[in-house]
């Protein structure tokens, strides 16, 4: 006999409910996550972590949001120096903003990570910490992206949000540890991801307190560069967060440093590499890519025991607001 329709419906609507990570497919990728999350969440399991050495910690670019044709940061870099060119008449001769002002992408990034530091030291510096957030949070509400047309902070992949507040639920506390701008991305992670600004490390400039109008304000200034890659991710989770993770999740070889790190420690640990290989639906790159380059993790993420996820795989879905 059997069952009637609304048992059906009913089991079918609970199954959802359960599912923390309903835009996963059900592949392996998907399964280790959840086994790692049981198994040191369940009490009286040999391998339960109590809740306050559950940090993960996530990259940003190309891990919870898009990064091609660039980082979006630096589309924001070169807009605003689009919006700055009449105060710097020099810029027209000088590179690598001479190149932004016409708009040759190529060239602006030929200098590598000196010139877009160079491009952002100059874009922030001089603004006080409530000015940079009125004018990235402006930028924000206007730009879309070139290909897409979407807006910038929409482009957050839908399963990533899904395995944010999946942690969160078993009571992890998550954390952004990124290569861009840490006072960059502390604008939107909050409303984006629901990680407070606390909870984020980045690259950053040096700040001073001065007095302005009477008023204390902290004023960006072009020294004491750190910046949160490659080998400084580990050393700015001991300075930010002072506990090391035990899942972390990465797409490029500049987060190598710190899937190694976070499973080179003792207990069980989770090291996630999102690979994107969906050109229909995102993009698709890895080895030979200008913007997230992923080689090494490729070559030696699965005898290290690291999890990658396809994109074109493992997700159902990709963005939230189109699909």
């Amino acid at each position: 006999m059997k069952p009637p329709v609304v048992f059906l419906l009913l089991a079918t609507a609970m199954a959802a409910v359960a599912d923390p990570l309903p835009s996963w497919n059900e592949t392996p990728t998907k399964k280790a996550i959840v086994d790692f999350v049981e198994k040191v969440t369940t009490k009286g399991s040999p391998d339960y972590v109590v809740p306050a050495e559950r940090i993960a910690t996530f990259d940003n670019d190309g891990c919870l949001w898009s990064e091609q044709p660039m980082y979006f940061q630096a589309f924001y870099i070169f807009d605003r120096i689009k919006a700055l060119a009449p105060e710097h008449p020099e810029w027209k001769d000088k590179e690598p903003f001479a190149s932004v002002l016409k708009d040759d992408v190529k060239g602006a990034l030929s200098g590598g990570e000196k010139a877009l530091l160079e491009m952002a030291m100059a874009t922030h510096a001089g603004l006080t910490d409530e000015e940079f957030r009125k004018v990235v949070g402006d930028w924000l509400a206007t730009a879309r992206h070139p290909k897409t047309g979407m807006p910038y902070d929409k482009m957050v992949f839908q399963p990533m949000l899904e395995l944010l507040a999946y942690l969160r639920a078993e009571g992890f506390k998550t954390f952004i540890v990124s290569g861009g701008g840490i006072d960059f991305l502390r604008v939107f992670a909050e409303d984006t991801y629901g990680i407070p600004p606390e909870q984020v490390v980045g690259s950053s400039i040096g700040a001073k307190y001065e007095l302005r109008d009477g008023k204390p304000v902290l004023v960006k200034i072009p020294d004491s560069l750190f910046i949160d890659d490659k080998e400084g991710k580990p050393v700015g989770i001991h300075q930010h967060i002072g506990r090391r993770p035990i899942f972390a999740a990465g797409n490029s070889d500049g987060d190598f440093q710190m899937l190694e790190w976070t499973t080179a420690g003792e207990g069980p640990r989770f090291g996630l590499l999102v690979h994107h290989t969906d050109a229909e639906r995102e993009f698709a790159y890895d080895r030979d890519s200008h913007v997230g380059k992923l080689s090494r993790g490729l070559d030696e993420g699965p005898d290290r025991g690291w999890t990658i996820a396809s994109m074109k795989r493992d997700w159902k879905t990709i963005y939230p607001a189109t699909e």
